[in-house]
C-alpha cells in the first residue's frame, strides 16, 4: 500500500503476526530496497515472536533518486508515515529500524515517534576512509534502546560499545550483512522479544 507523506508517497509492505504484541517498522539503505537479505531475515524471525512487520520504501526511492537528499525531509516523511502506521495498529508498542541510511533515520526519529526500541543494521558510522566524520551521536541521541548489528569488515566503520545499548559485531560480514542473514534475524528477534515483552509488563 502507499502512504502519503509531506515529501511524496511511500510504499509499505506489512506482514501481520496472528496475535501481534508489537509493531516493527523497517526501512532500507540509500541504495537498496526492502528485499535486502538481512531485512527479510529480520521480518521472518520477528513474525515468529509475534511482531507485525512493516517494510517501508521511502519517498526518495519511489521518485527514483539515487541518494536520500535532505535528512530533515527524510525524517519528516518518516515521522508522518510511522504516525499513520501507529494509528492503524492502535495499542501496539513500536520498534523501528533499518539498514545503513535507514538505521540513521530510525535513530534520529525515535524520540519523535516514541519508539520503544531501535534496530540499527550496518550502521554507517562514518563515510569510508573518513573516520573523523563520526555519526555516533545519532546512536547516542536516539532516546530509546538501540541494538547495532555490524560486520567487522564494514568499510563504513563499526560503532563502539558505549554508542548503543547493545552492539553485535559479526566476524567476516561486510556492509551488506549477507553472508549469514538468518543469524542477523535471530539476533534481532531475540533482542526485540526481550525488550518489547518488558515494555508491555
Amino acid at each position: 500500500m502507499e502512504l502519503i507523506t509531506p515529501h511524496g508517497p511511500a510504499r509499505v509492505e506489512i506482514d501481520h503476526a496472528p496475535d501481534p504484541s508489537f509493531l516493527l517498522v523497517l526501512t532500507h539503505g540509500s541504495g537498496g530496497g526492502v528485499e535486502a537479505p538481512d531485512l527479510l531475515a529480520v521480518r521472518d524471525e520477528v513474525l515468529k515472536i509475534g511482531g507485525t512487520v512493516a517494510r517501508v520504501t521511502q519517498p526518495f526511492r519511489l521518485r527514483g533518486a539515487r541518494a536520500p537528499g535532505s535528512a530533515v525531509k527524510q525524517d519528516e516523511a518518516w515521522t508522518a508515515l510511522v504516525g499513520e502506521l501507529r494509528a492503524a495498529h492502535p495499542g501496539l508498542p513500536l520498534a523501528q529500524g533499518g539498514r545503513s541510511n535507514g538505521a540513521r533515520v530510525a535513530c534520529r526519529t525515535a524520540g519523535a515517534v516514541r519508539a520503544a526500541a531501535v534496530v540499527a543494521l550496518a550502521f554507517p558510522l562514518h563515510p569510508p576512509g573518513k573516520p573523523e566524520r563520526s555519526r555516533a551521536q545519532e546512536l547516542r541521541a536516539a532516546g530509546a534502546d538501540v541494538l547495532v548489528v555490524n560486520g567487522d569488515r564494514d568499510p563504513f566503520g563499526v560503532p563502539e560499545e558505549g554508542d548503543a545499548t547493545d552492539l553485535v559485531v559479526l566476524p567476516g560480514e561486510g556492509h551488506d550483512l549477507n553472508r549469514d542473514p538468518a543469524r542477523v534475524g535471530e539476533i534481532v528477534a531475540g533482542w526485540l522479544g526481550a525488550r518489547m515483552r518488558a515494555g508491555r509488563a
